[in-house]
């Protein structure tokens, strides 16, 4: 994938980014994801200063309530406002999935460039890593990194953030090793530059639309990743608010009050939903050859 932001200055960075939303505006993925995206991510930081009420504030007396004037998605087995954990929960995700990305990208770009700068032993080493551990399922693997480690929310961004770390490295190693064969790169060897510099100034910036795209795909499967391990009793721990700590709550109340479960299992399908629809259509916006082909 050839990506439309170039290795330049500043102004010339900016109207790639413009020319990048001009193009995003006719895509319909990129329009439709790109709106439930800013929705949810709206309601992950309006969780710091706002919700209808208190997370943590049980009154038993209010418990399983139906929706109304007061509780507009009613109340769950503890009385708390479900509009209110629904909010919250979307922050913790938010900051489970984001910093998870930024383990991976941070670990994973590196040891990809490297692996394609370098070729011989030090790419066969990373690359065997790699299969290793992509042998183990991901949510797997996030389990029993959890389950050494211990349950909470920290545990769960390094748990799904050291998986992420072959994604990327995977990912950019292939998009670098096709950018290394480029005559630009032979002009910049050819001037003293040595790879890791090459790398950093060259390489990077012209893979850069790859990896945004891969994050916002990762950035979906780590929300996934975390309500699934949150579900298990692995990840975010009470009294904080987590859609796959909603899940697992509202399995016991299926028969008495299945909107329990209905309603964190429509924020995480549609939240998900919206960021691979996004990243489907910045994919296309950011090479050439697919906007060009529809």
């Amino acid at each position: 994938m050839h990506s439309l932001i170039p290795d330049c200055g500043g102004a010339a960075m900016v109207r790639a980014w413009a020319e990048i939303l001009d193009h995003g505006s006719k895509n319909r993925s990129f329009v439709i994801g790109g709106m439930i995206s800013l929705v949810f991510f709206f309601i992950a930081f309006l969780s710091y200063f706002w919700t209808p009420y208190p997370v943590e504030e049980i009154n038993i007396s209010e418990k399983l309530l139906m929706p109304g004037a007061k509780y507009l998605l009613g109340t769950d087995h503890f009385g708390r406002d479900i509009l209110s954990m629904l909010i919250a929960g979307a922050r913790n995700s938010v900051i489970v999935a984001f910093v998870a990305i930024g383990i991976g990208m941070g670990c994973g770009v590196p040891l990809g460039l490297m692996a394609a700068a370098r070729s011989g032993w030090v790419d066969e080493l990373i690359m065997r890593f790699n299969d290793f551990t992509f042998a183990f399922p991901s949510l797997i693997s996030a389990i029993m990194i959890t389950a050494l480690l211990g349950p909470g929310a920290v545990n769960s961004m390094i748990a799904i953030g050291i998986f992420n770390i072959p994604v990327f490295a995977r990912v950019a190693r292939g998009a670098a090793l096709s950018i290394w064969k480029r005559e630009f790169i032979l002009a910049a060897r050819s001037a003293g530059k040595g790879r890791f510099r090459i790398s950093w100034e060259h390489v990077l910036p012209n893979i850069a639309g790859m990896l945004i795209v891969q994050a916002t795909i990762q950035f979906a499967l780590g929300i996934l990743a975390e309500a699934g391990l949150s579900y298990l009793g692995l990840g975010t721990q009470p009294p904080m608010a987590s859609w796959g700590k909603m899940l697992n709550e509202a399995q016991t109340f299926m028969h008495v009050a299945p909107q329990l479960a209905v309603y964190p299992g429509m924020a995480i399908a549609l939240t998900v939903m919206g960021l691979n629809l996004f990243g489907d259509g910045l994919r296309d916006v950011l090479d050439p050859k697919l906007r060009r082909s529809r």
